[in-house]
Parts: structure tokens; C-alpha cells; sequence
């Protein structure tokens, strides 16, 4: 069972909305050290069904193939998720660029070591590690074609528009905020994605250590805690509990209060989770 119905959690997400609504700056989309096209990858045993789920919660079904194996991408104009028929369970985060190679040179050049590479006639060029507290990252050659959502997130959402409904990016799950997940050790996770070319863009000590980071394509939440322990997609809006009632009447089903129904998890059927948070606290 989470234990963040406790009170630090209701303080670590109240200092989280001050500093996200205060202190992040636009940033404009462009090359990074990882790639030019970040996602959230994650398998699914059934993709039709996988996608009348994201349906639901506000993402869009944008582009389809079925090789080199059916895959999907799903979005909600802020946020990309890409979605690999797969019985084998997987998420993480995903880069694409036009220069893989070079790309992968760089990061082993600054000590990144890869756990898997990609093998003699690979269709896709595919390159996996993980981050210092087991967060999946892959890097992929874009043969697709795929382009970056270039739609407002909470790093550049206008602090007033966050007040409105109607100006929300996700109807259904508000403004994206995070891919946030567990860290050991706070200050050694951060050297480590700065190493990956992203800035810190808020930190605080209270209620545990945490920050939010960001490379300009992805935003990325590190948190030393233990209230949770896997990574989730955070969103951010107004009248949580109202939109999750909507949700349901509408067939979503996996919700999980935290701190009563304003907050709340939303686990897929395939297993990857969304924290649905009410601003205002």
C-alpha cells in the first residue's frame, strides 16, 4: 500500500506547485545530448486495447506500423507515448535521433555504459541503460521520422492559464508535469542527469529531498523517497476529484487515492502509472 497519504506528502506536493507555477522558463525544442525526440516507451500485450484507454484520458492515436513489430504512438500534443506490442513488461524513457551513433560515442566518452546494444541486422538500431536508481533509458535510431510535441507543459504553461480548465493541454489529466521516479540519493542522481544534458529547475529539502529537471524535451521528477516506488507520468490541474469521476463514468477503472480523492494514481492495464494531482492545496 502507498504511504503518501501522509502529511510530508501533502507538503512535498504543495512546495512542488508553488515552485513549478513560479520558477520554470519556456524553453524552445531542439537537439539535446540524448536526442531530438523523447518519449515515454512502454509495452503492451494488446495495442487496440491499450489505446482505447489512452483514448480516454486525453491522448490522441498519431502514428502506427506493424514492423519491425506492431507498435503505436499515442499523444496528448505535450507528451509522447510510444507503445510496442510486447508480452514482456517494460517502461522507461525513450530518445530519437537522426545521429545515434555519435550519439552513443559521446555518452560513452563521459562513462555512460550501455546493458544492451544493438546486434548485426537490426532493423532499428536500439541502445539500453539505466539510470543510477534503475530508470530504463533507450536510445533509437528515428527511421520514423518522429517529431517532438510541441505543445505547453507546466515548464512553460502560463502561470494564469493553470487557473483555467479550458486552457488545460490533457482535458482529461490537466498539464503534464513530471516523469518522476524514486532516487537513492538525491544530489548524486542530478550530477548524473546533468551528465545527460538536463538542468535542475527546482530543488527543495522539505518534505525529503527532490527536484525537478529538465533537457528542454523531457521533464524528468527525482524524488528521495520512498512514498512510491516505481515511475510515474504526474499531471497537475484543478477539480481532480471531478475529472476522475468523468474518467470513470467513462469505463477508466485502476484509480488509487493518495491523500483523499483530489489525489490520485491511475495504474494501466499494462502497468504503467499516472499521478492525477489537484492544484490548490
Amino acid at each position: 500500500m502507498l504511504t503518501c497519504r501522509s502529511q510530508n506528502h501533502f507538503m512535498r506536493y504543495k512546495f512542488l506547485l508553488t515552485i513549478i507555477i513560479s520558477g520554470f522558463s519556456i524553453v524552445s525544442f531542439s537537439q539535446t545530448k540524448l536526442g531530438e525526440v523523447a518519449c515515454i516507451y512502454v509495452t503492451s500485450p494488446n495495442l487496440d486495447s491499450s489505446v482505447a484507454l489512452y483514448d480516454k484520458i486525453g491522448f490522441t492515436k498519431i502514428a502506427f506500423n506493424s514492423l519491425p513489430v506492431p507498435w503505436v504512438q499515442v499523444t496528448d500534443g505535450s507528451l509522447l507515448i510510444m507503445m510496442r506490442k510486447d508480452s514482456v513488461k517494460y517502461a522507461g524513457l525513450t530518445y530519437y535521433t537522426n545521429d545515434l551513433e555519435n550519439t552513443v560515442a559521446q555518452l560513452e566518452k563521459i562513462g555512460i555504459q550501455f546493458t544492451q546494444k544493438p546486434k548485426e541486422g537490426d532493423p532499428i538500431k536500439r541502445y539500453f541503460f539505466k539510470s543510477p536508481d534503475g530508470l530504463n533509458i533507450m536510445l533509437a535510431s528515428n527511421v520514423g521520422g518522429f517529431k517532438q510535441p510541441t505543445g505547453i507543459t507546466m515548464l512553460n504553461m502560463n502561470p494564469i492559464a493553470l487557473q483555467s480548465e479550458d486552457k488545460y493541454p490533457n482535458k482529461e489529466c490537466g498539464a503534464f508535469g513530471e516523469f518522476c521516479h524514486p532516487v537513492i540519493d538525491l544530489n548524486t542522481s542530478i550530477e548524473y542527469w546533468k551528465k545527460l544534458g538536463f538542468e535542475v529547475k527546482s530543488q527543495m529539502n522539505q518534505p525529503y529531498p527532490w527536484a525537478i529537471l529538465s533537457d528542454g524535451l523531457m521533464l524528468i521528477g527525482l524524488h528521495q523517497t520512498k512514498d512510491f516506488s516505481y515511475p510515474a507520468v504526474t499531471y497537475f490541474g484543478l477539480n481532480t476529484e471531478k475529472r476522475v469521476q468523468e474518467l470513470k463514468q467513462n469505463g477508466v477503472t485502476g484509480f488509487t487515492e493518495m491523500m483523499g480523492k483530489k489525489n490520485v494514481v491511475l495504474k494501466t492495464w499494462e502497468g504503467l502509472h499516472f499521478f492525477l494531482f489537484s492544484m490548490g492545496m
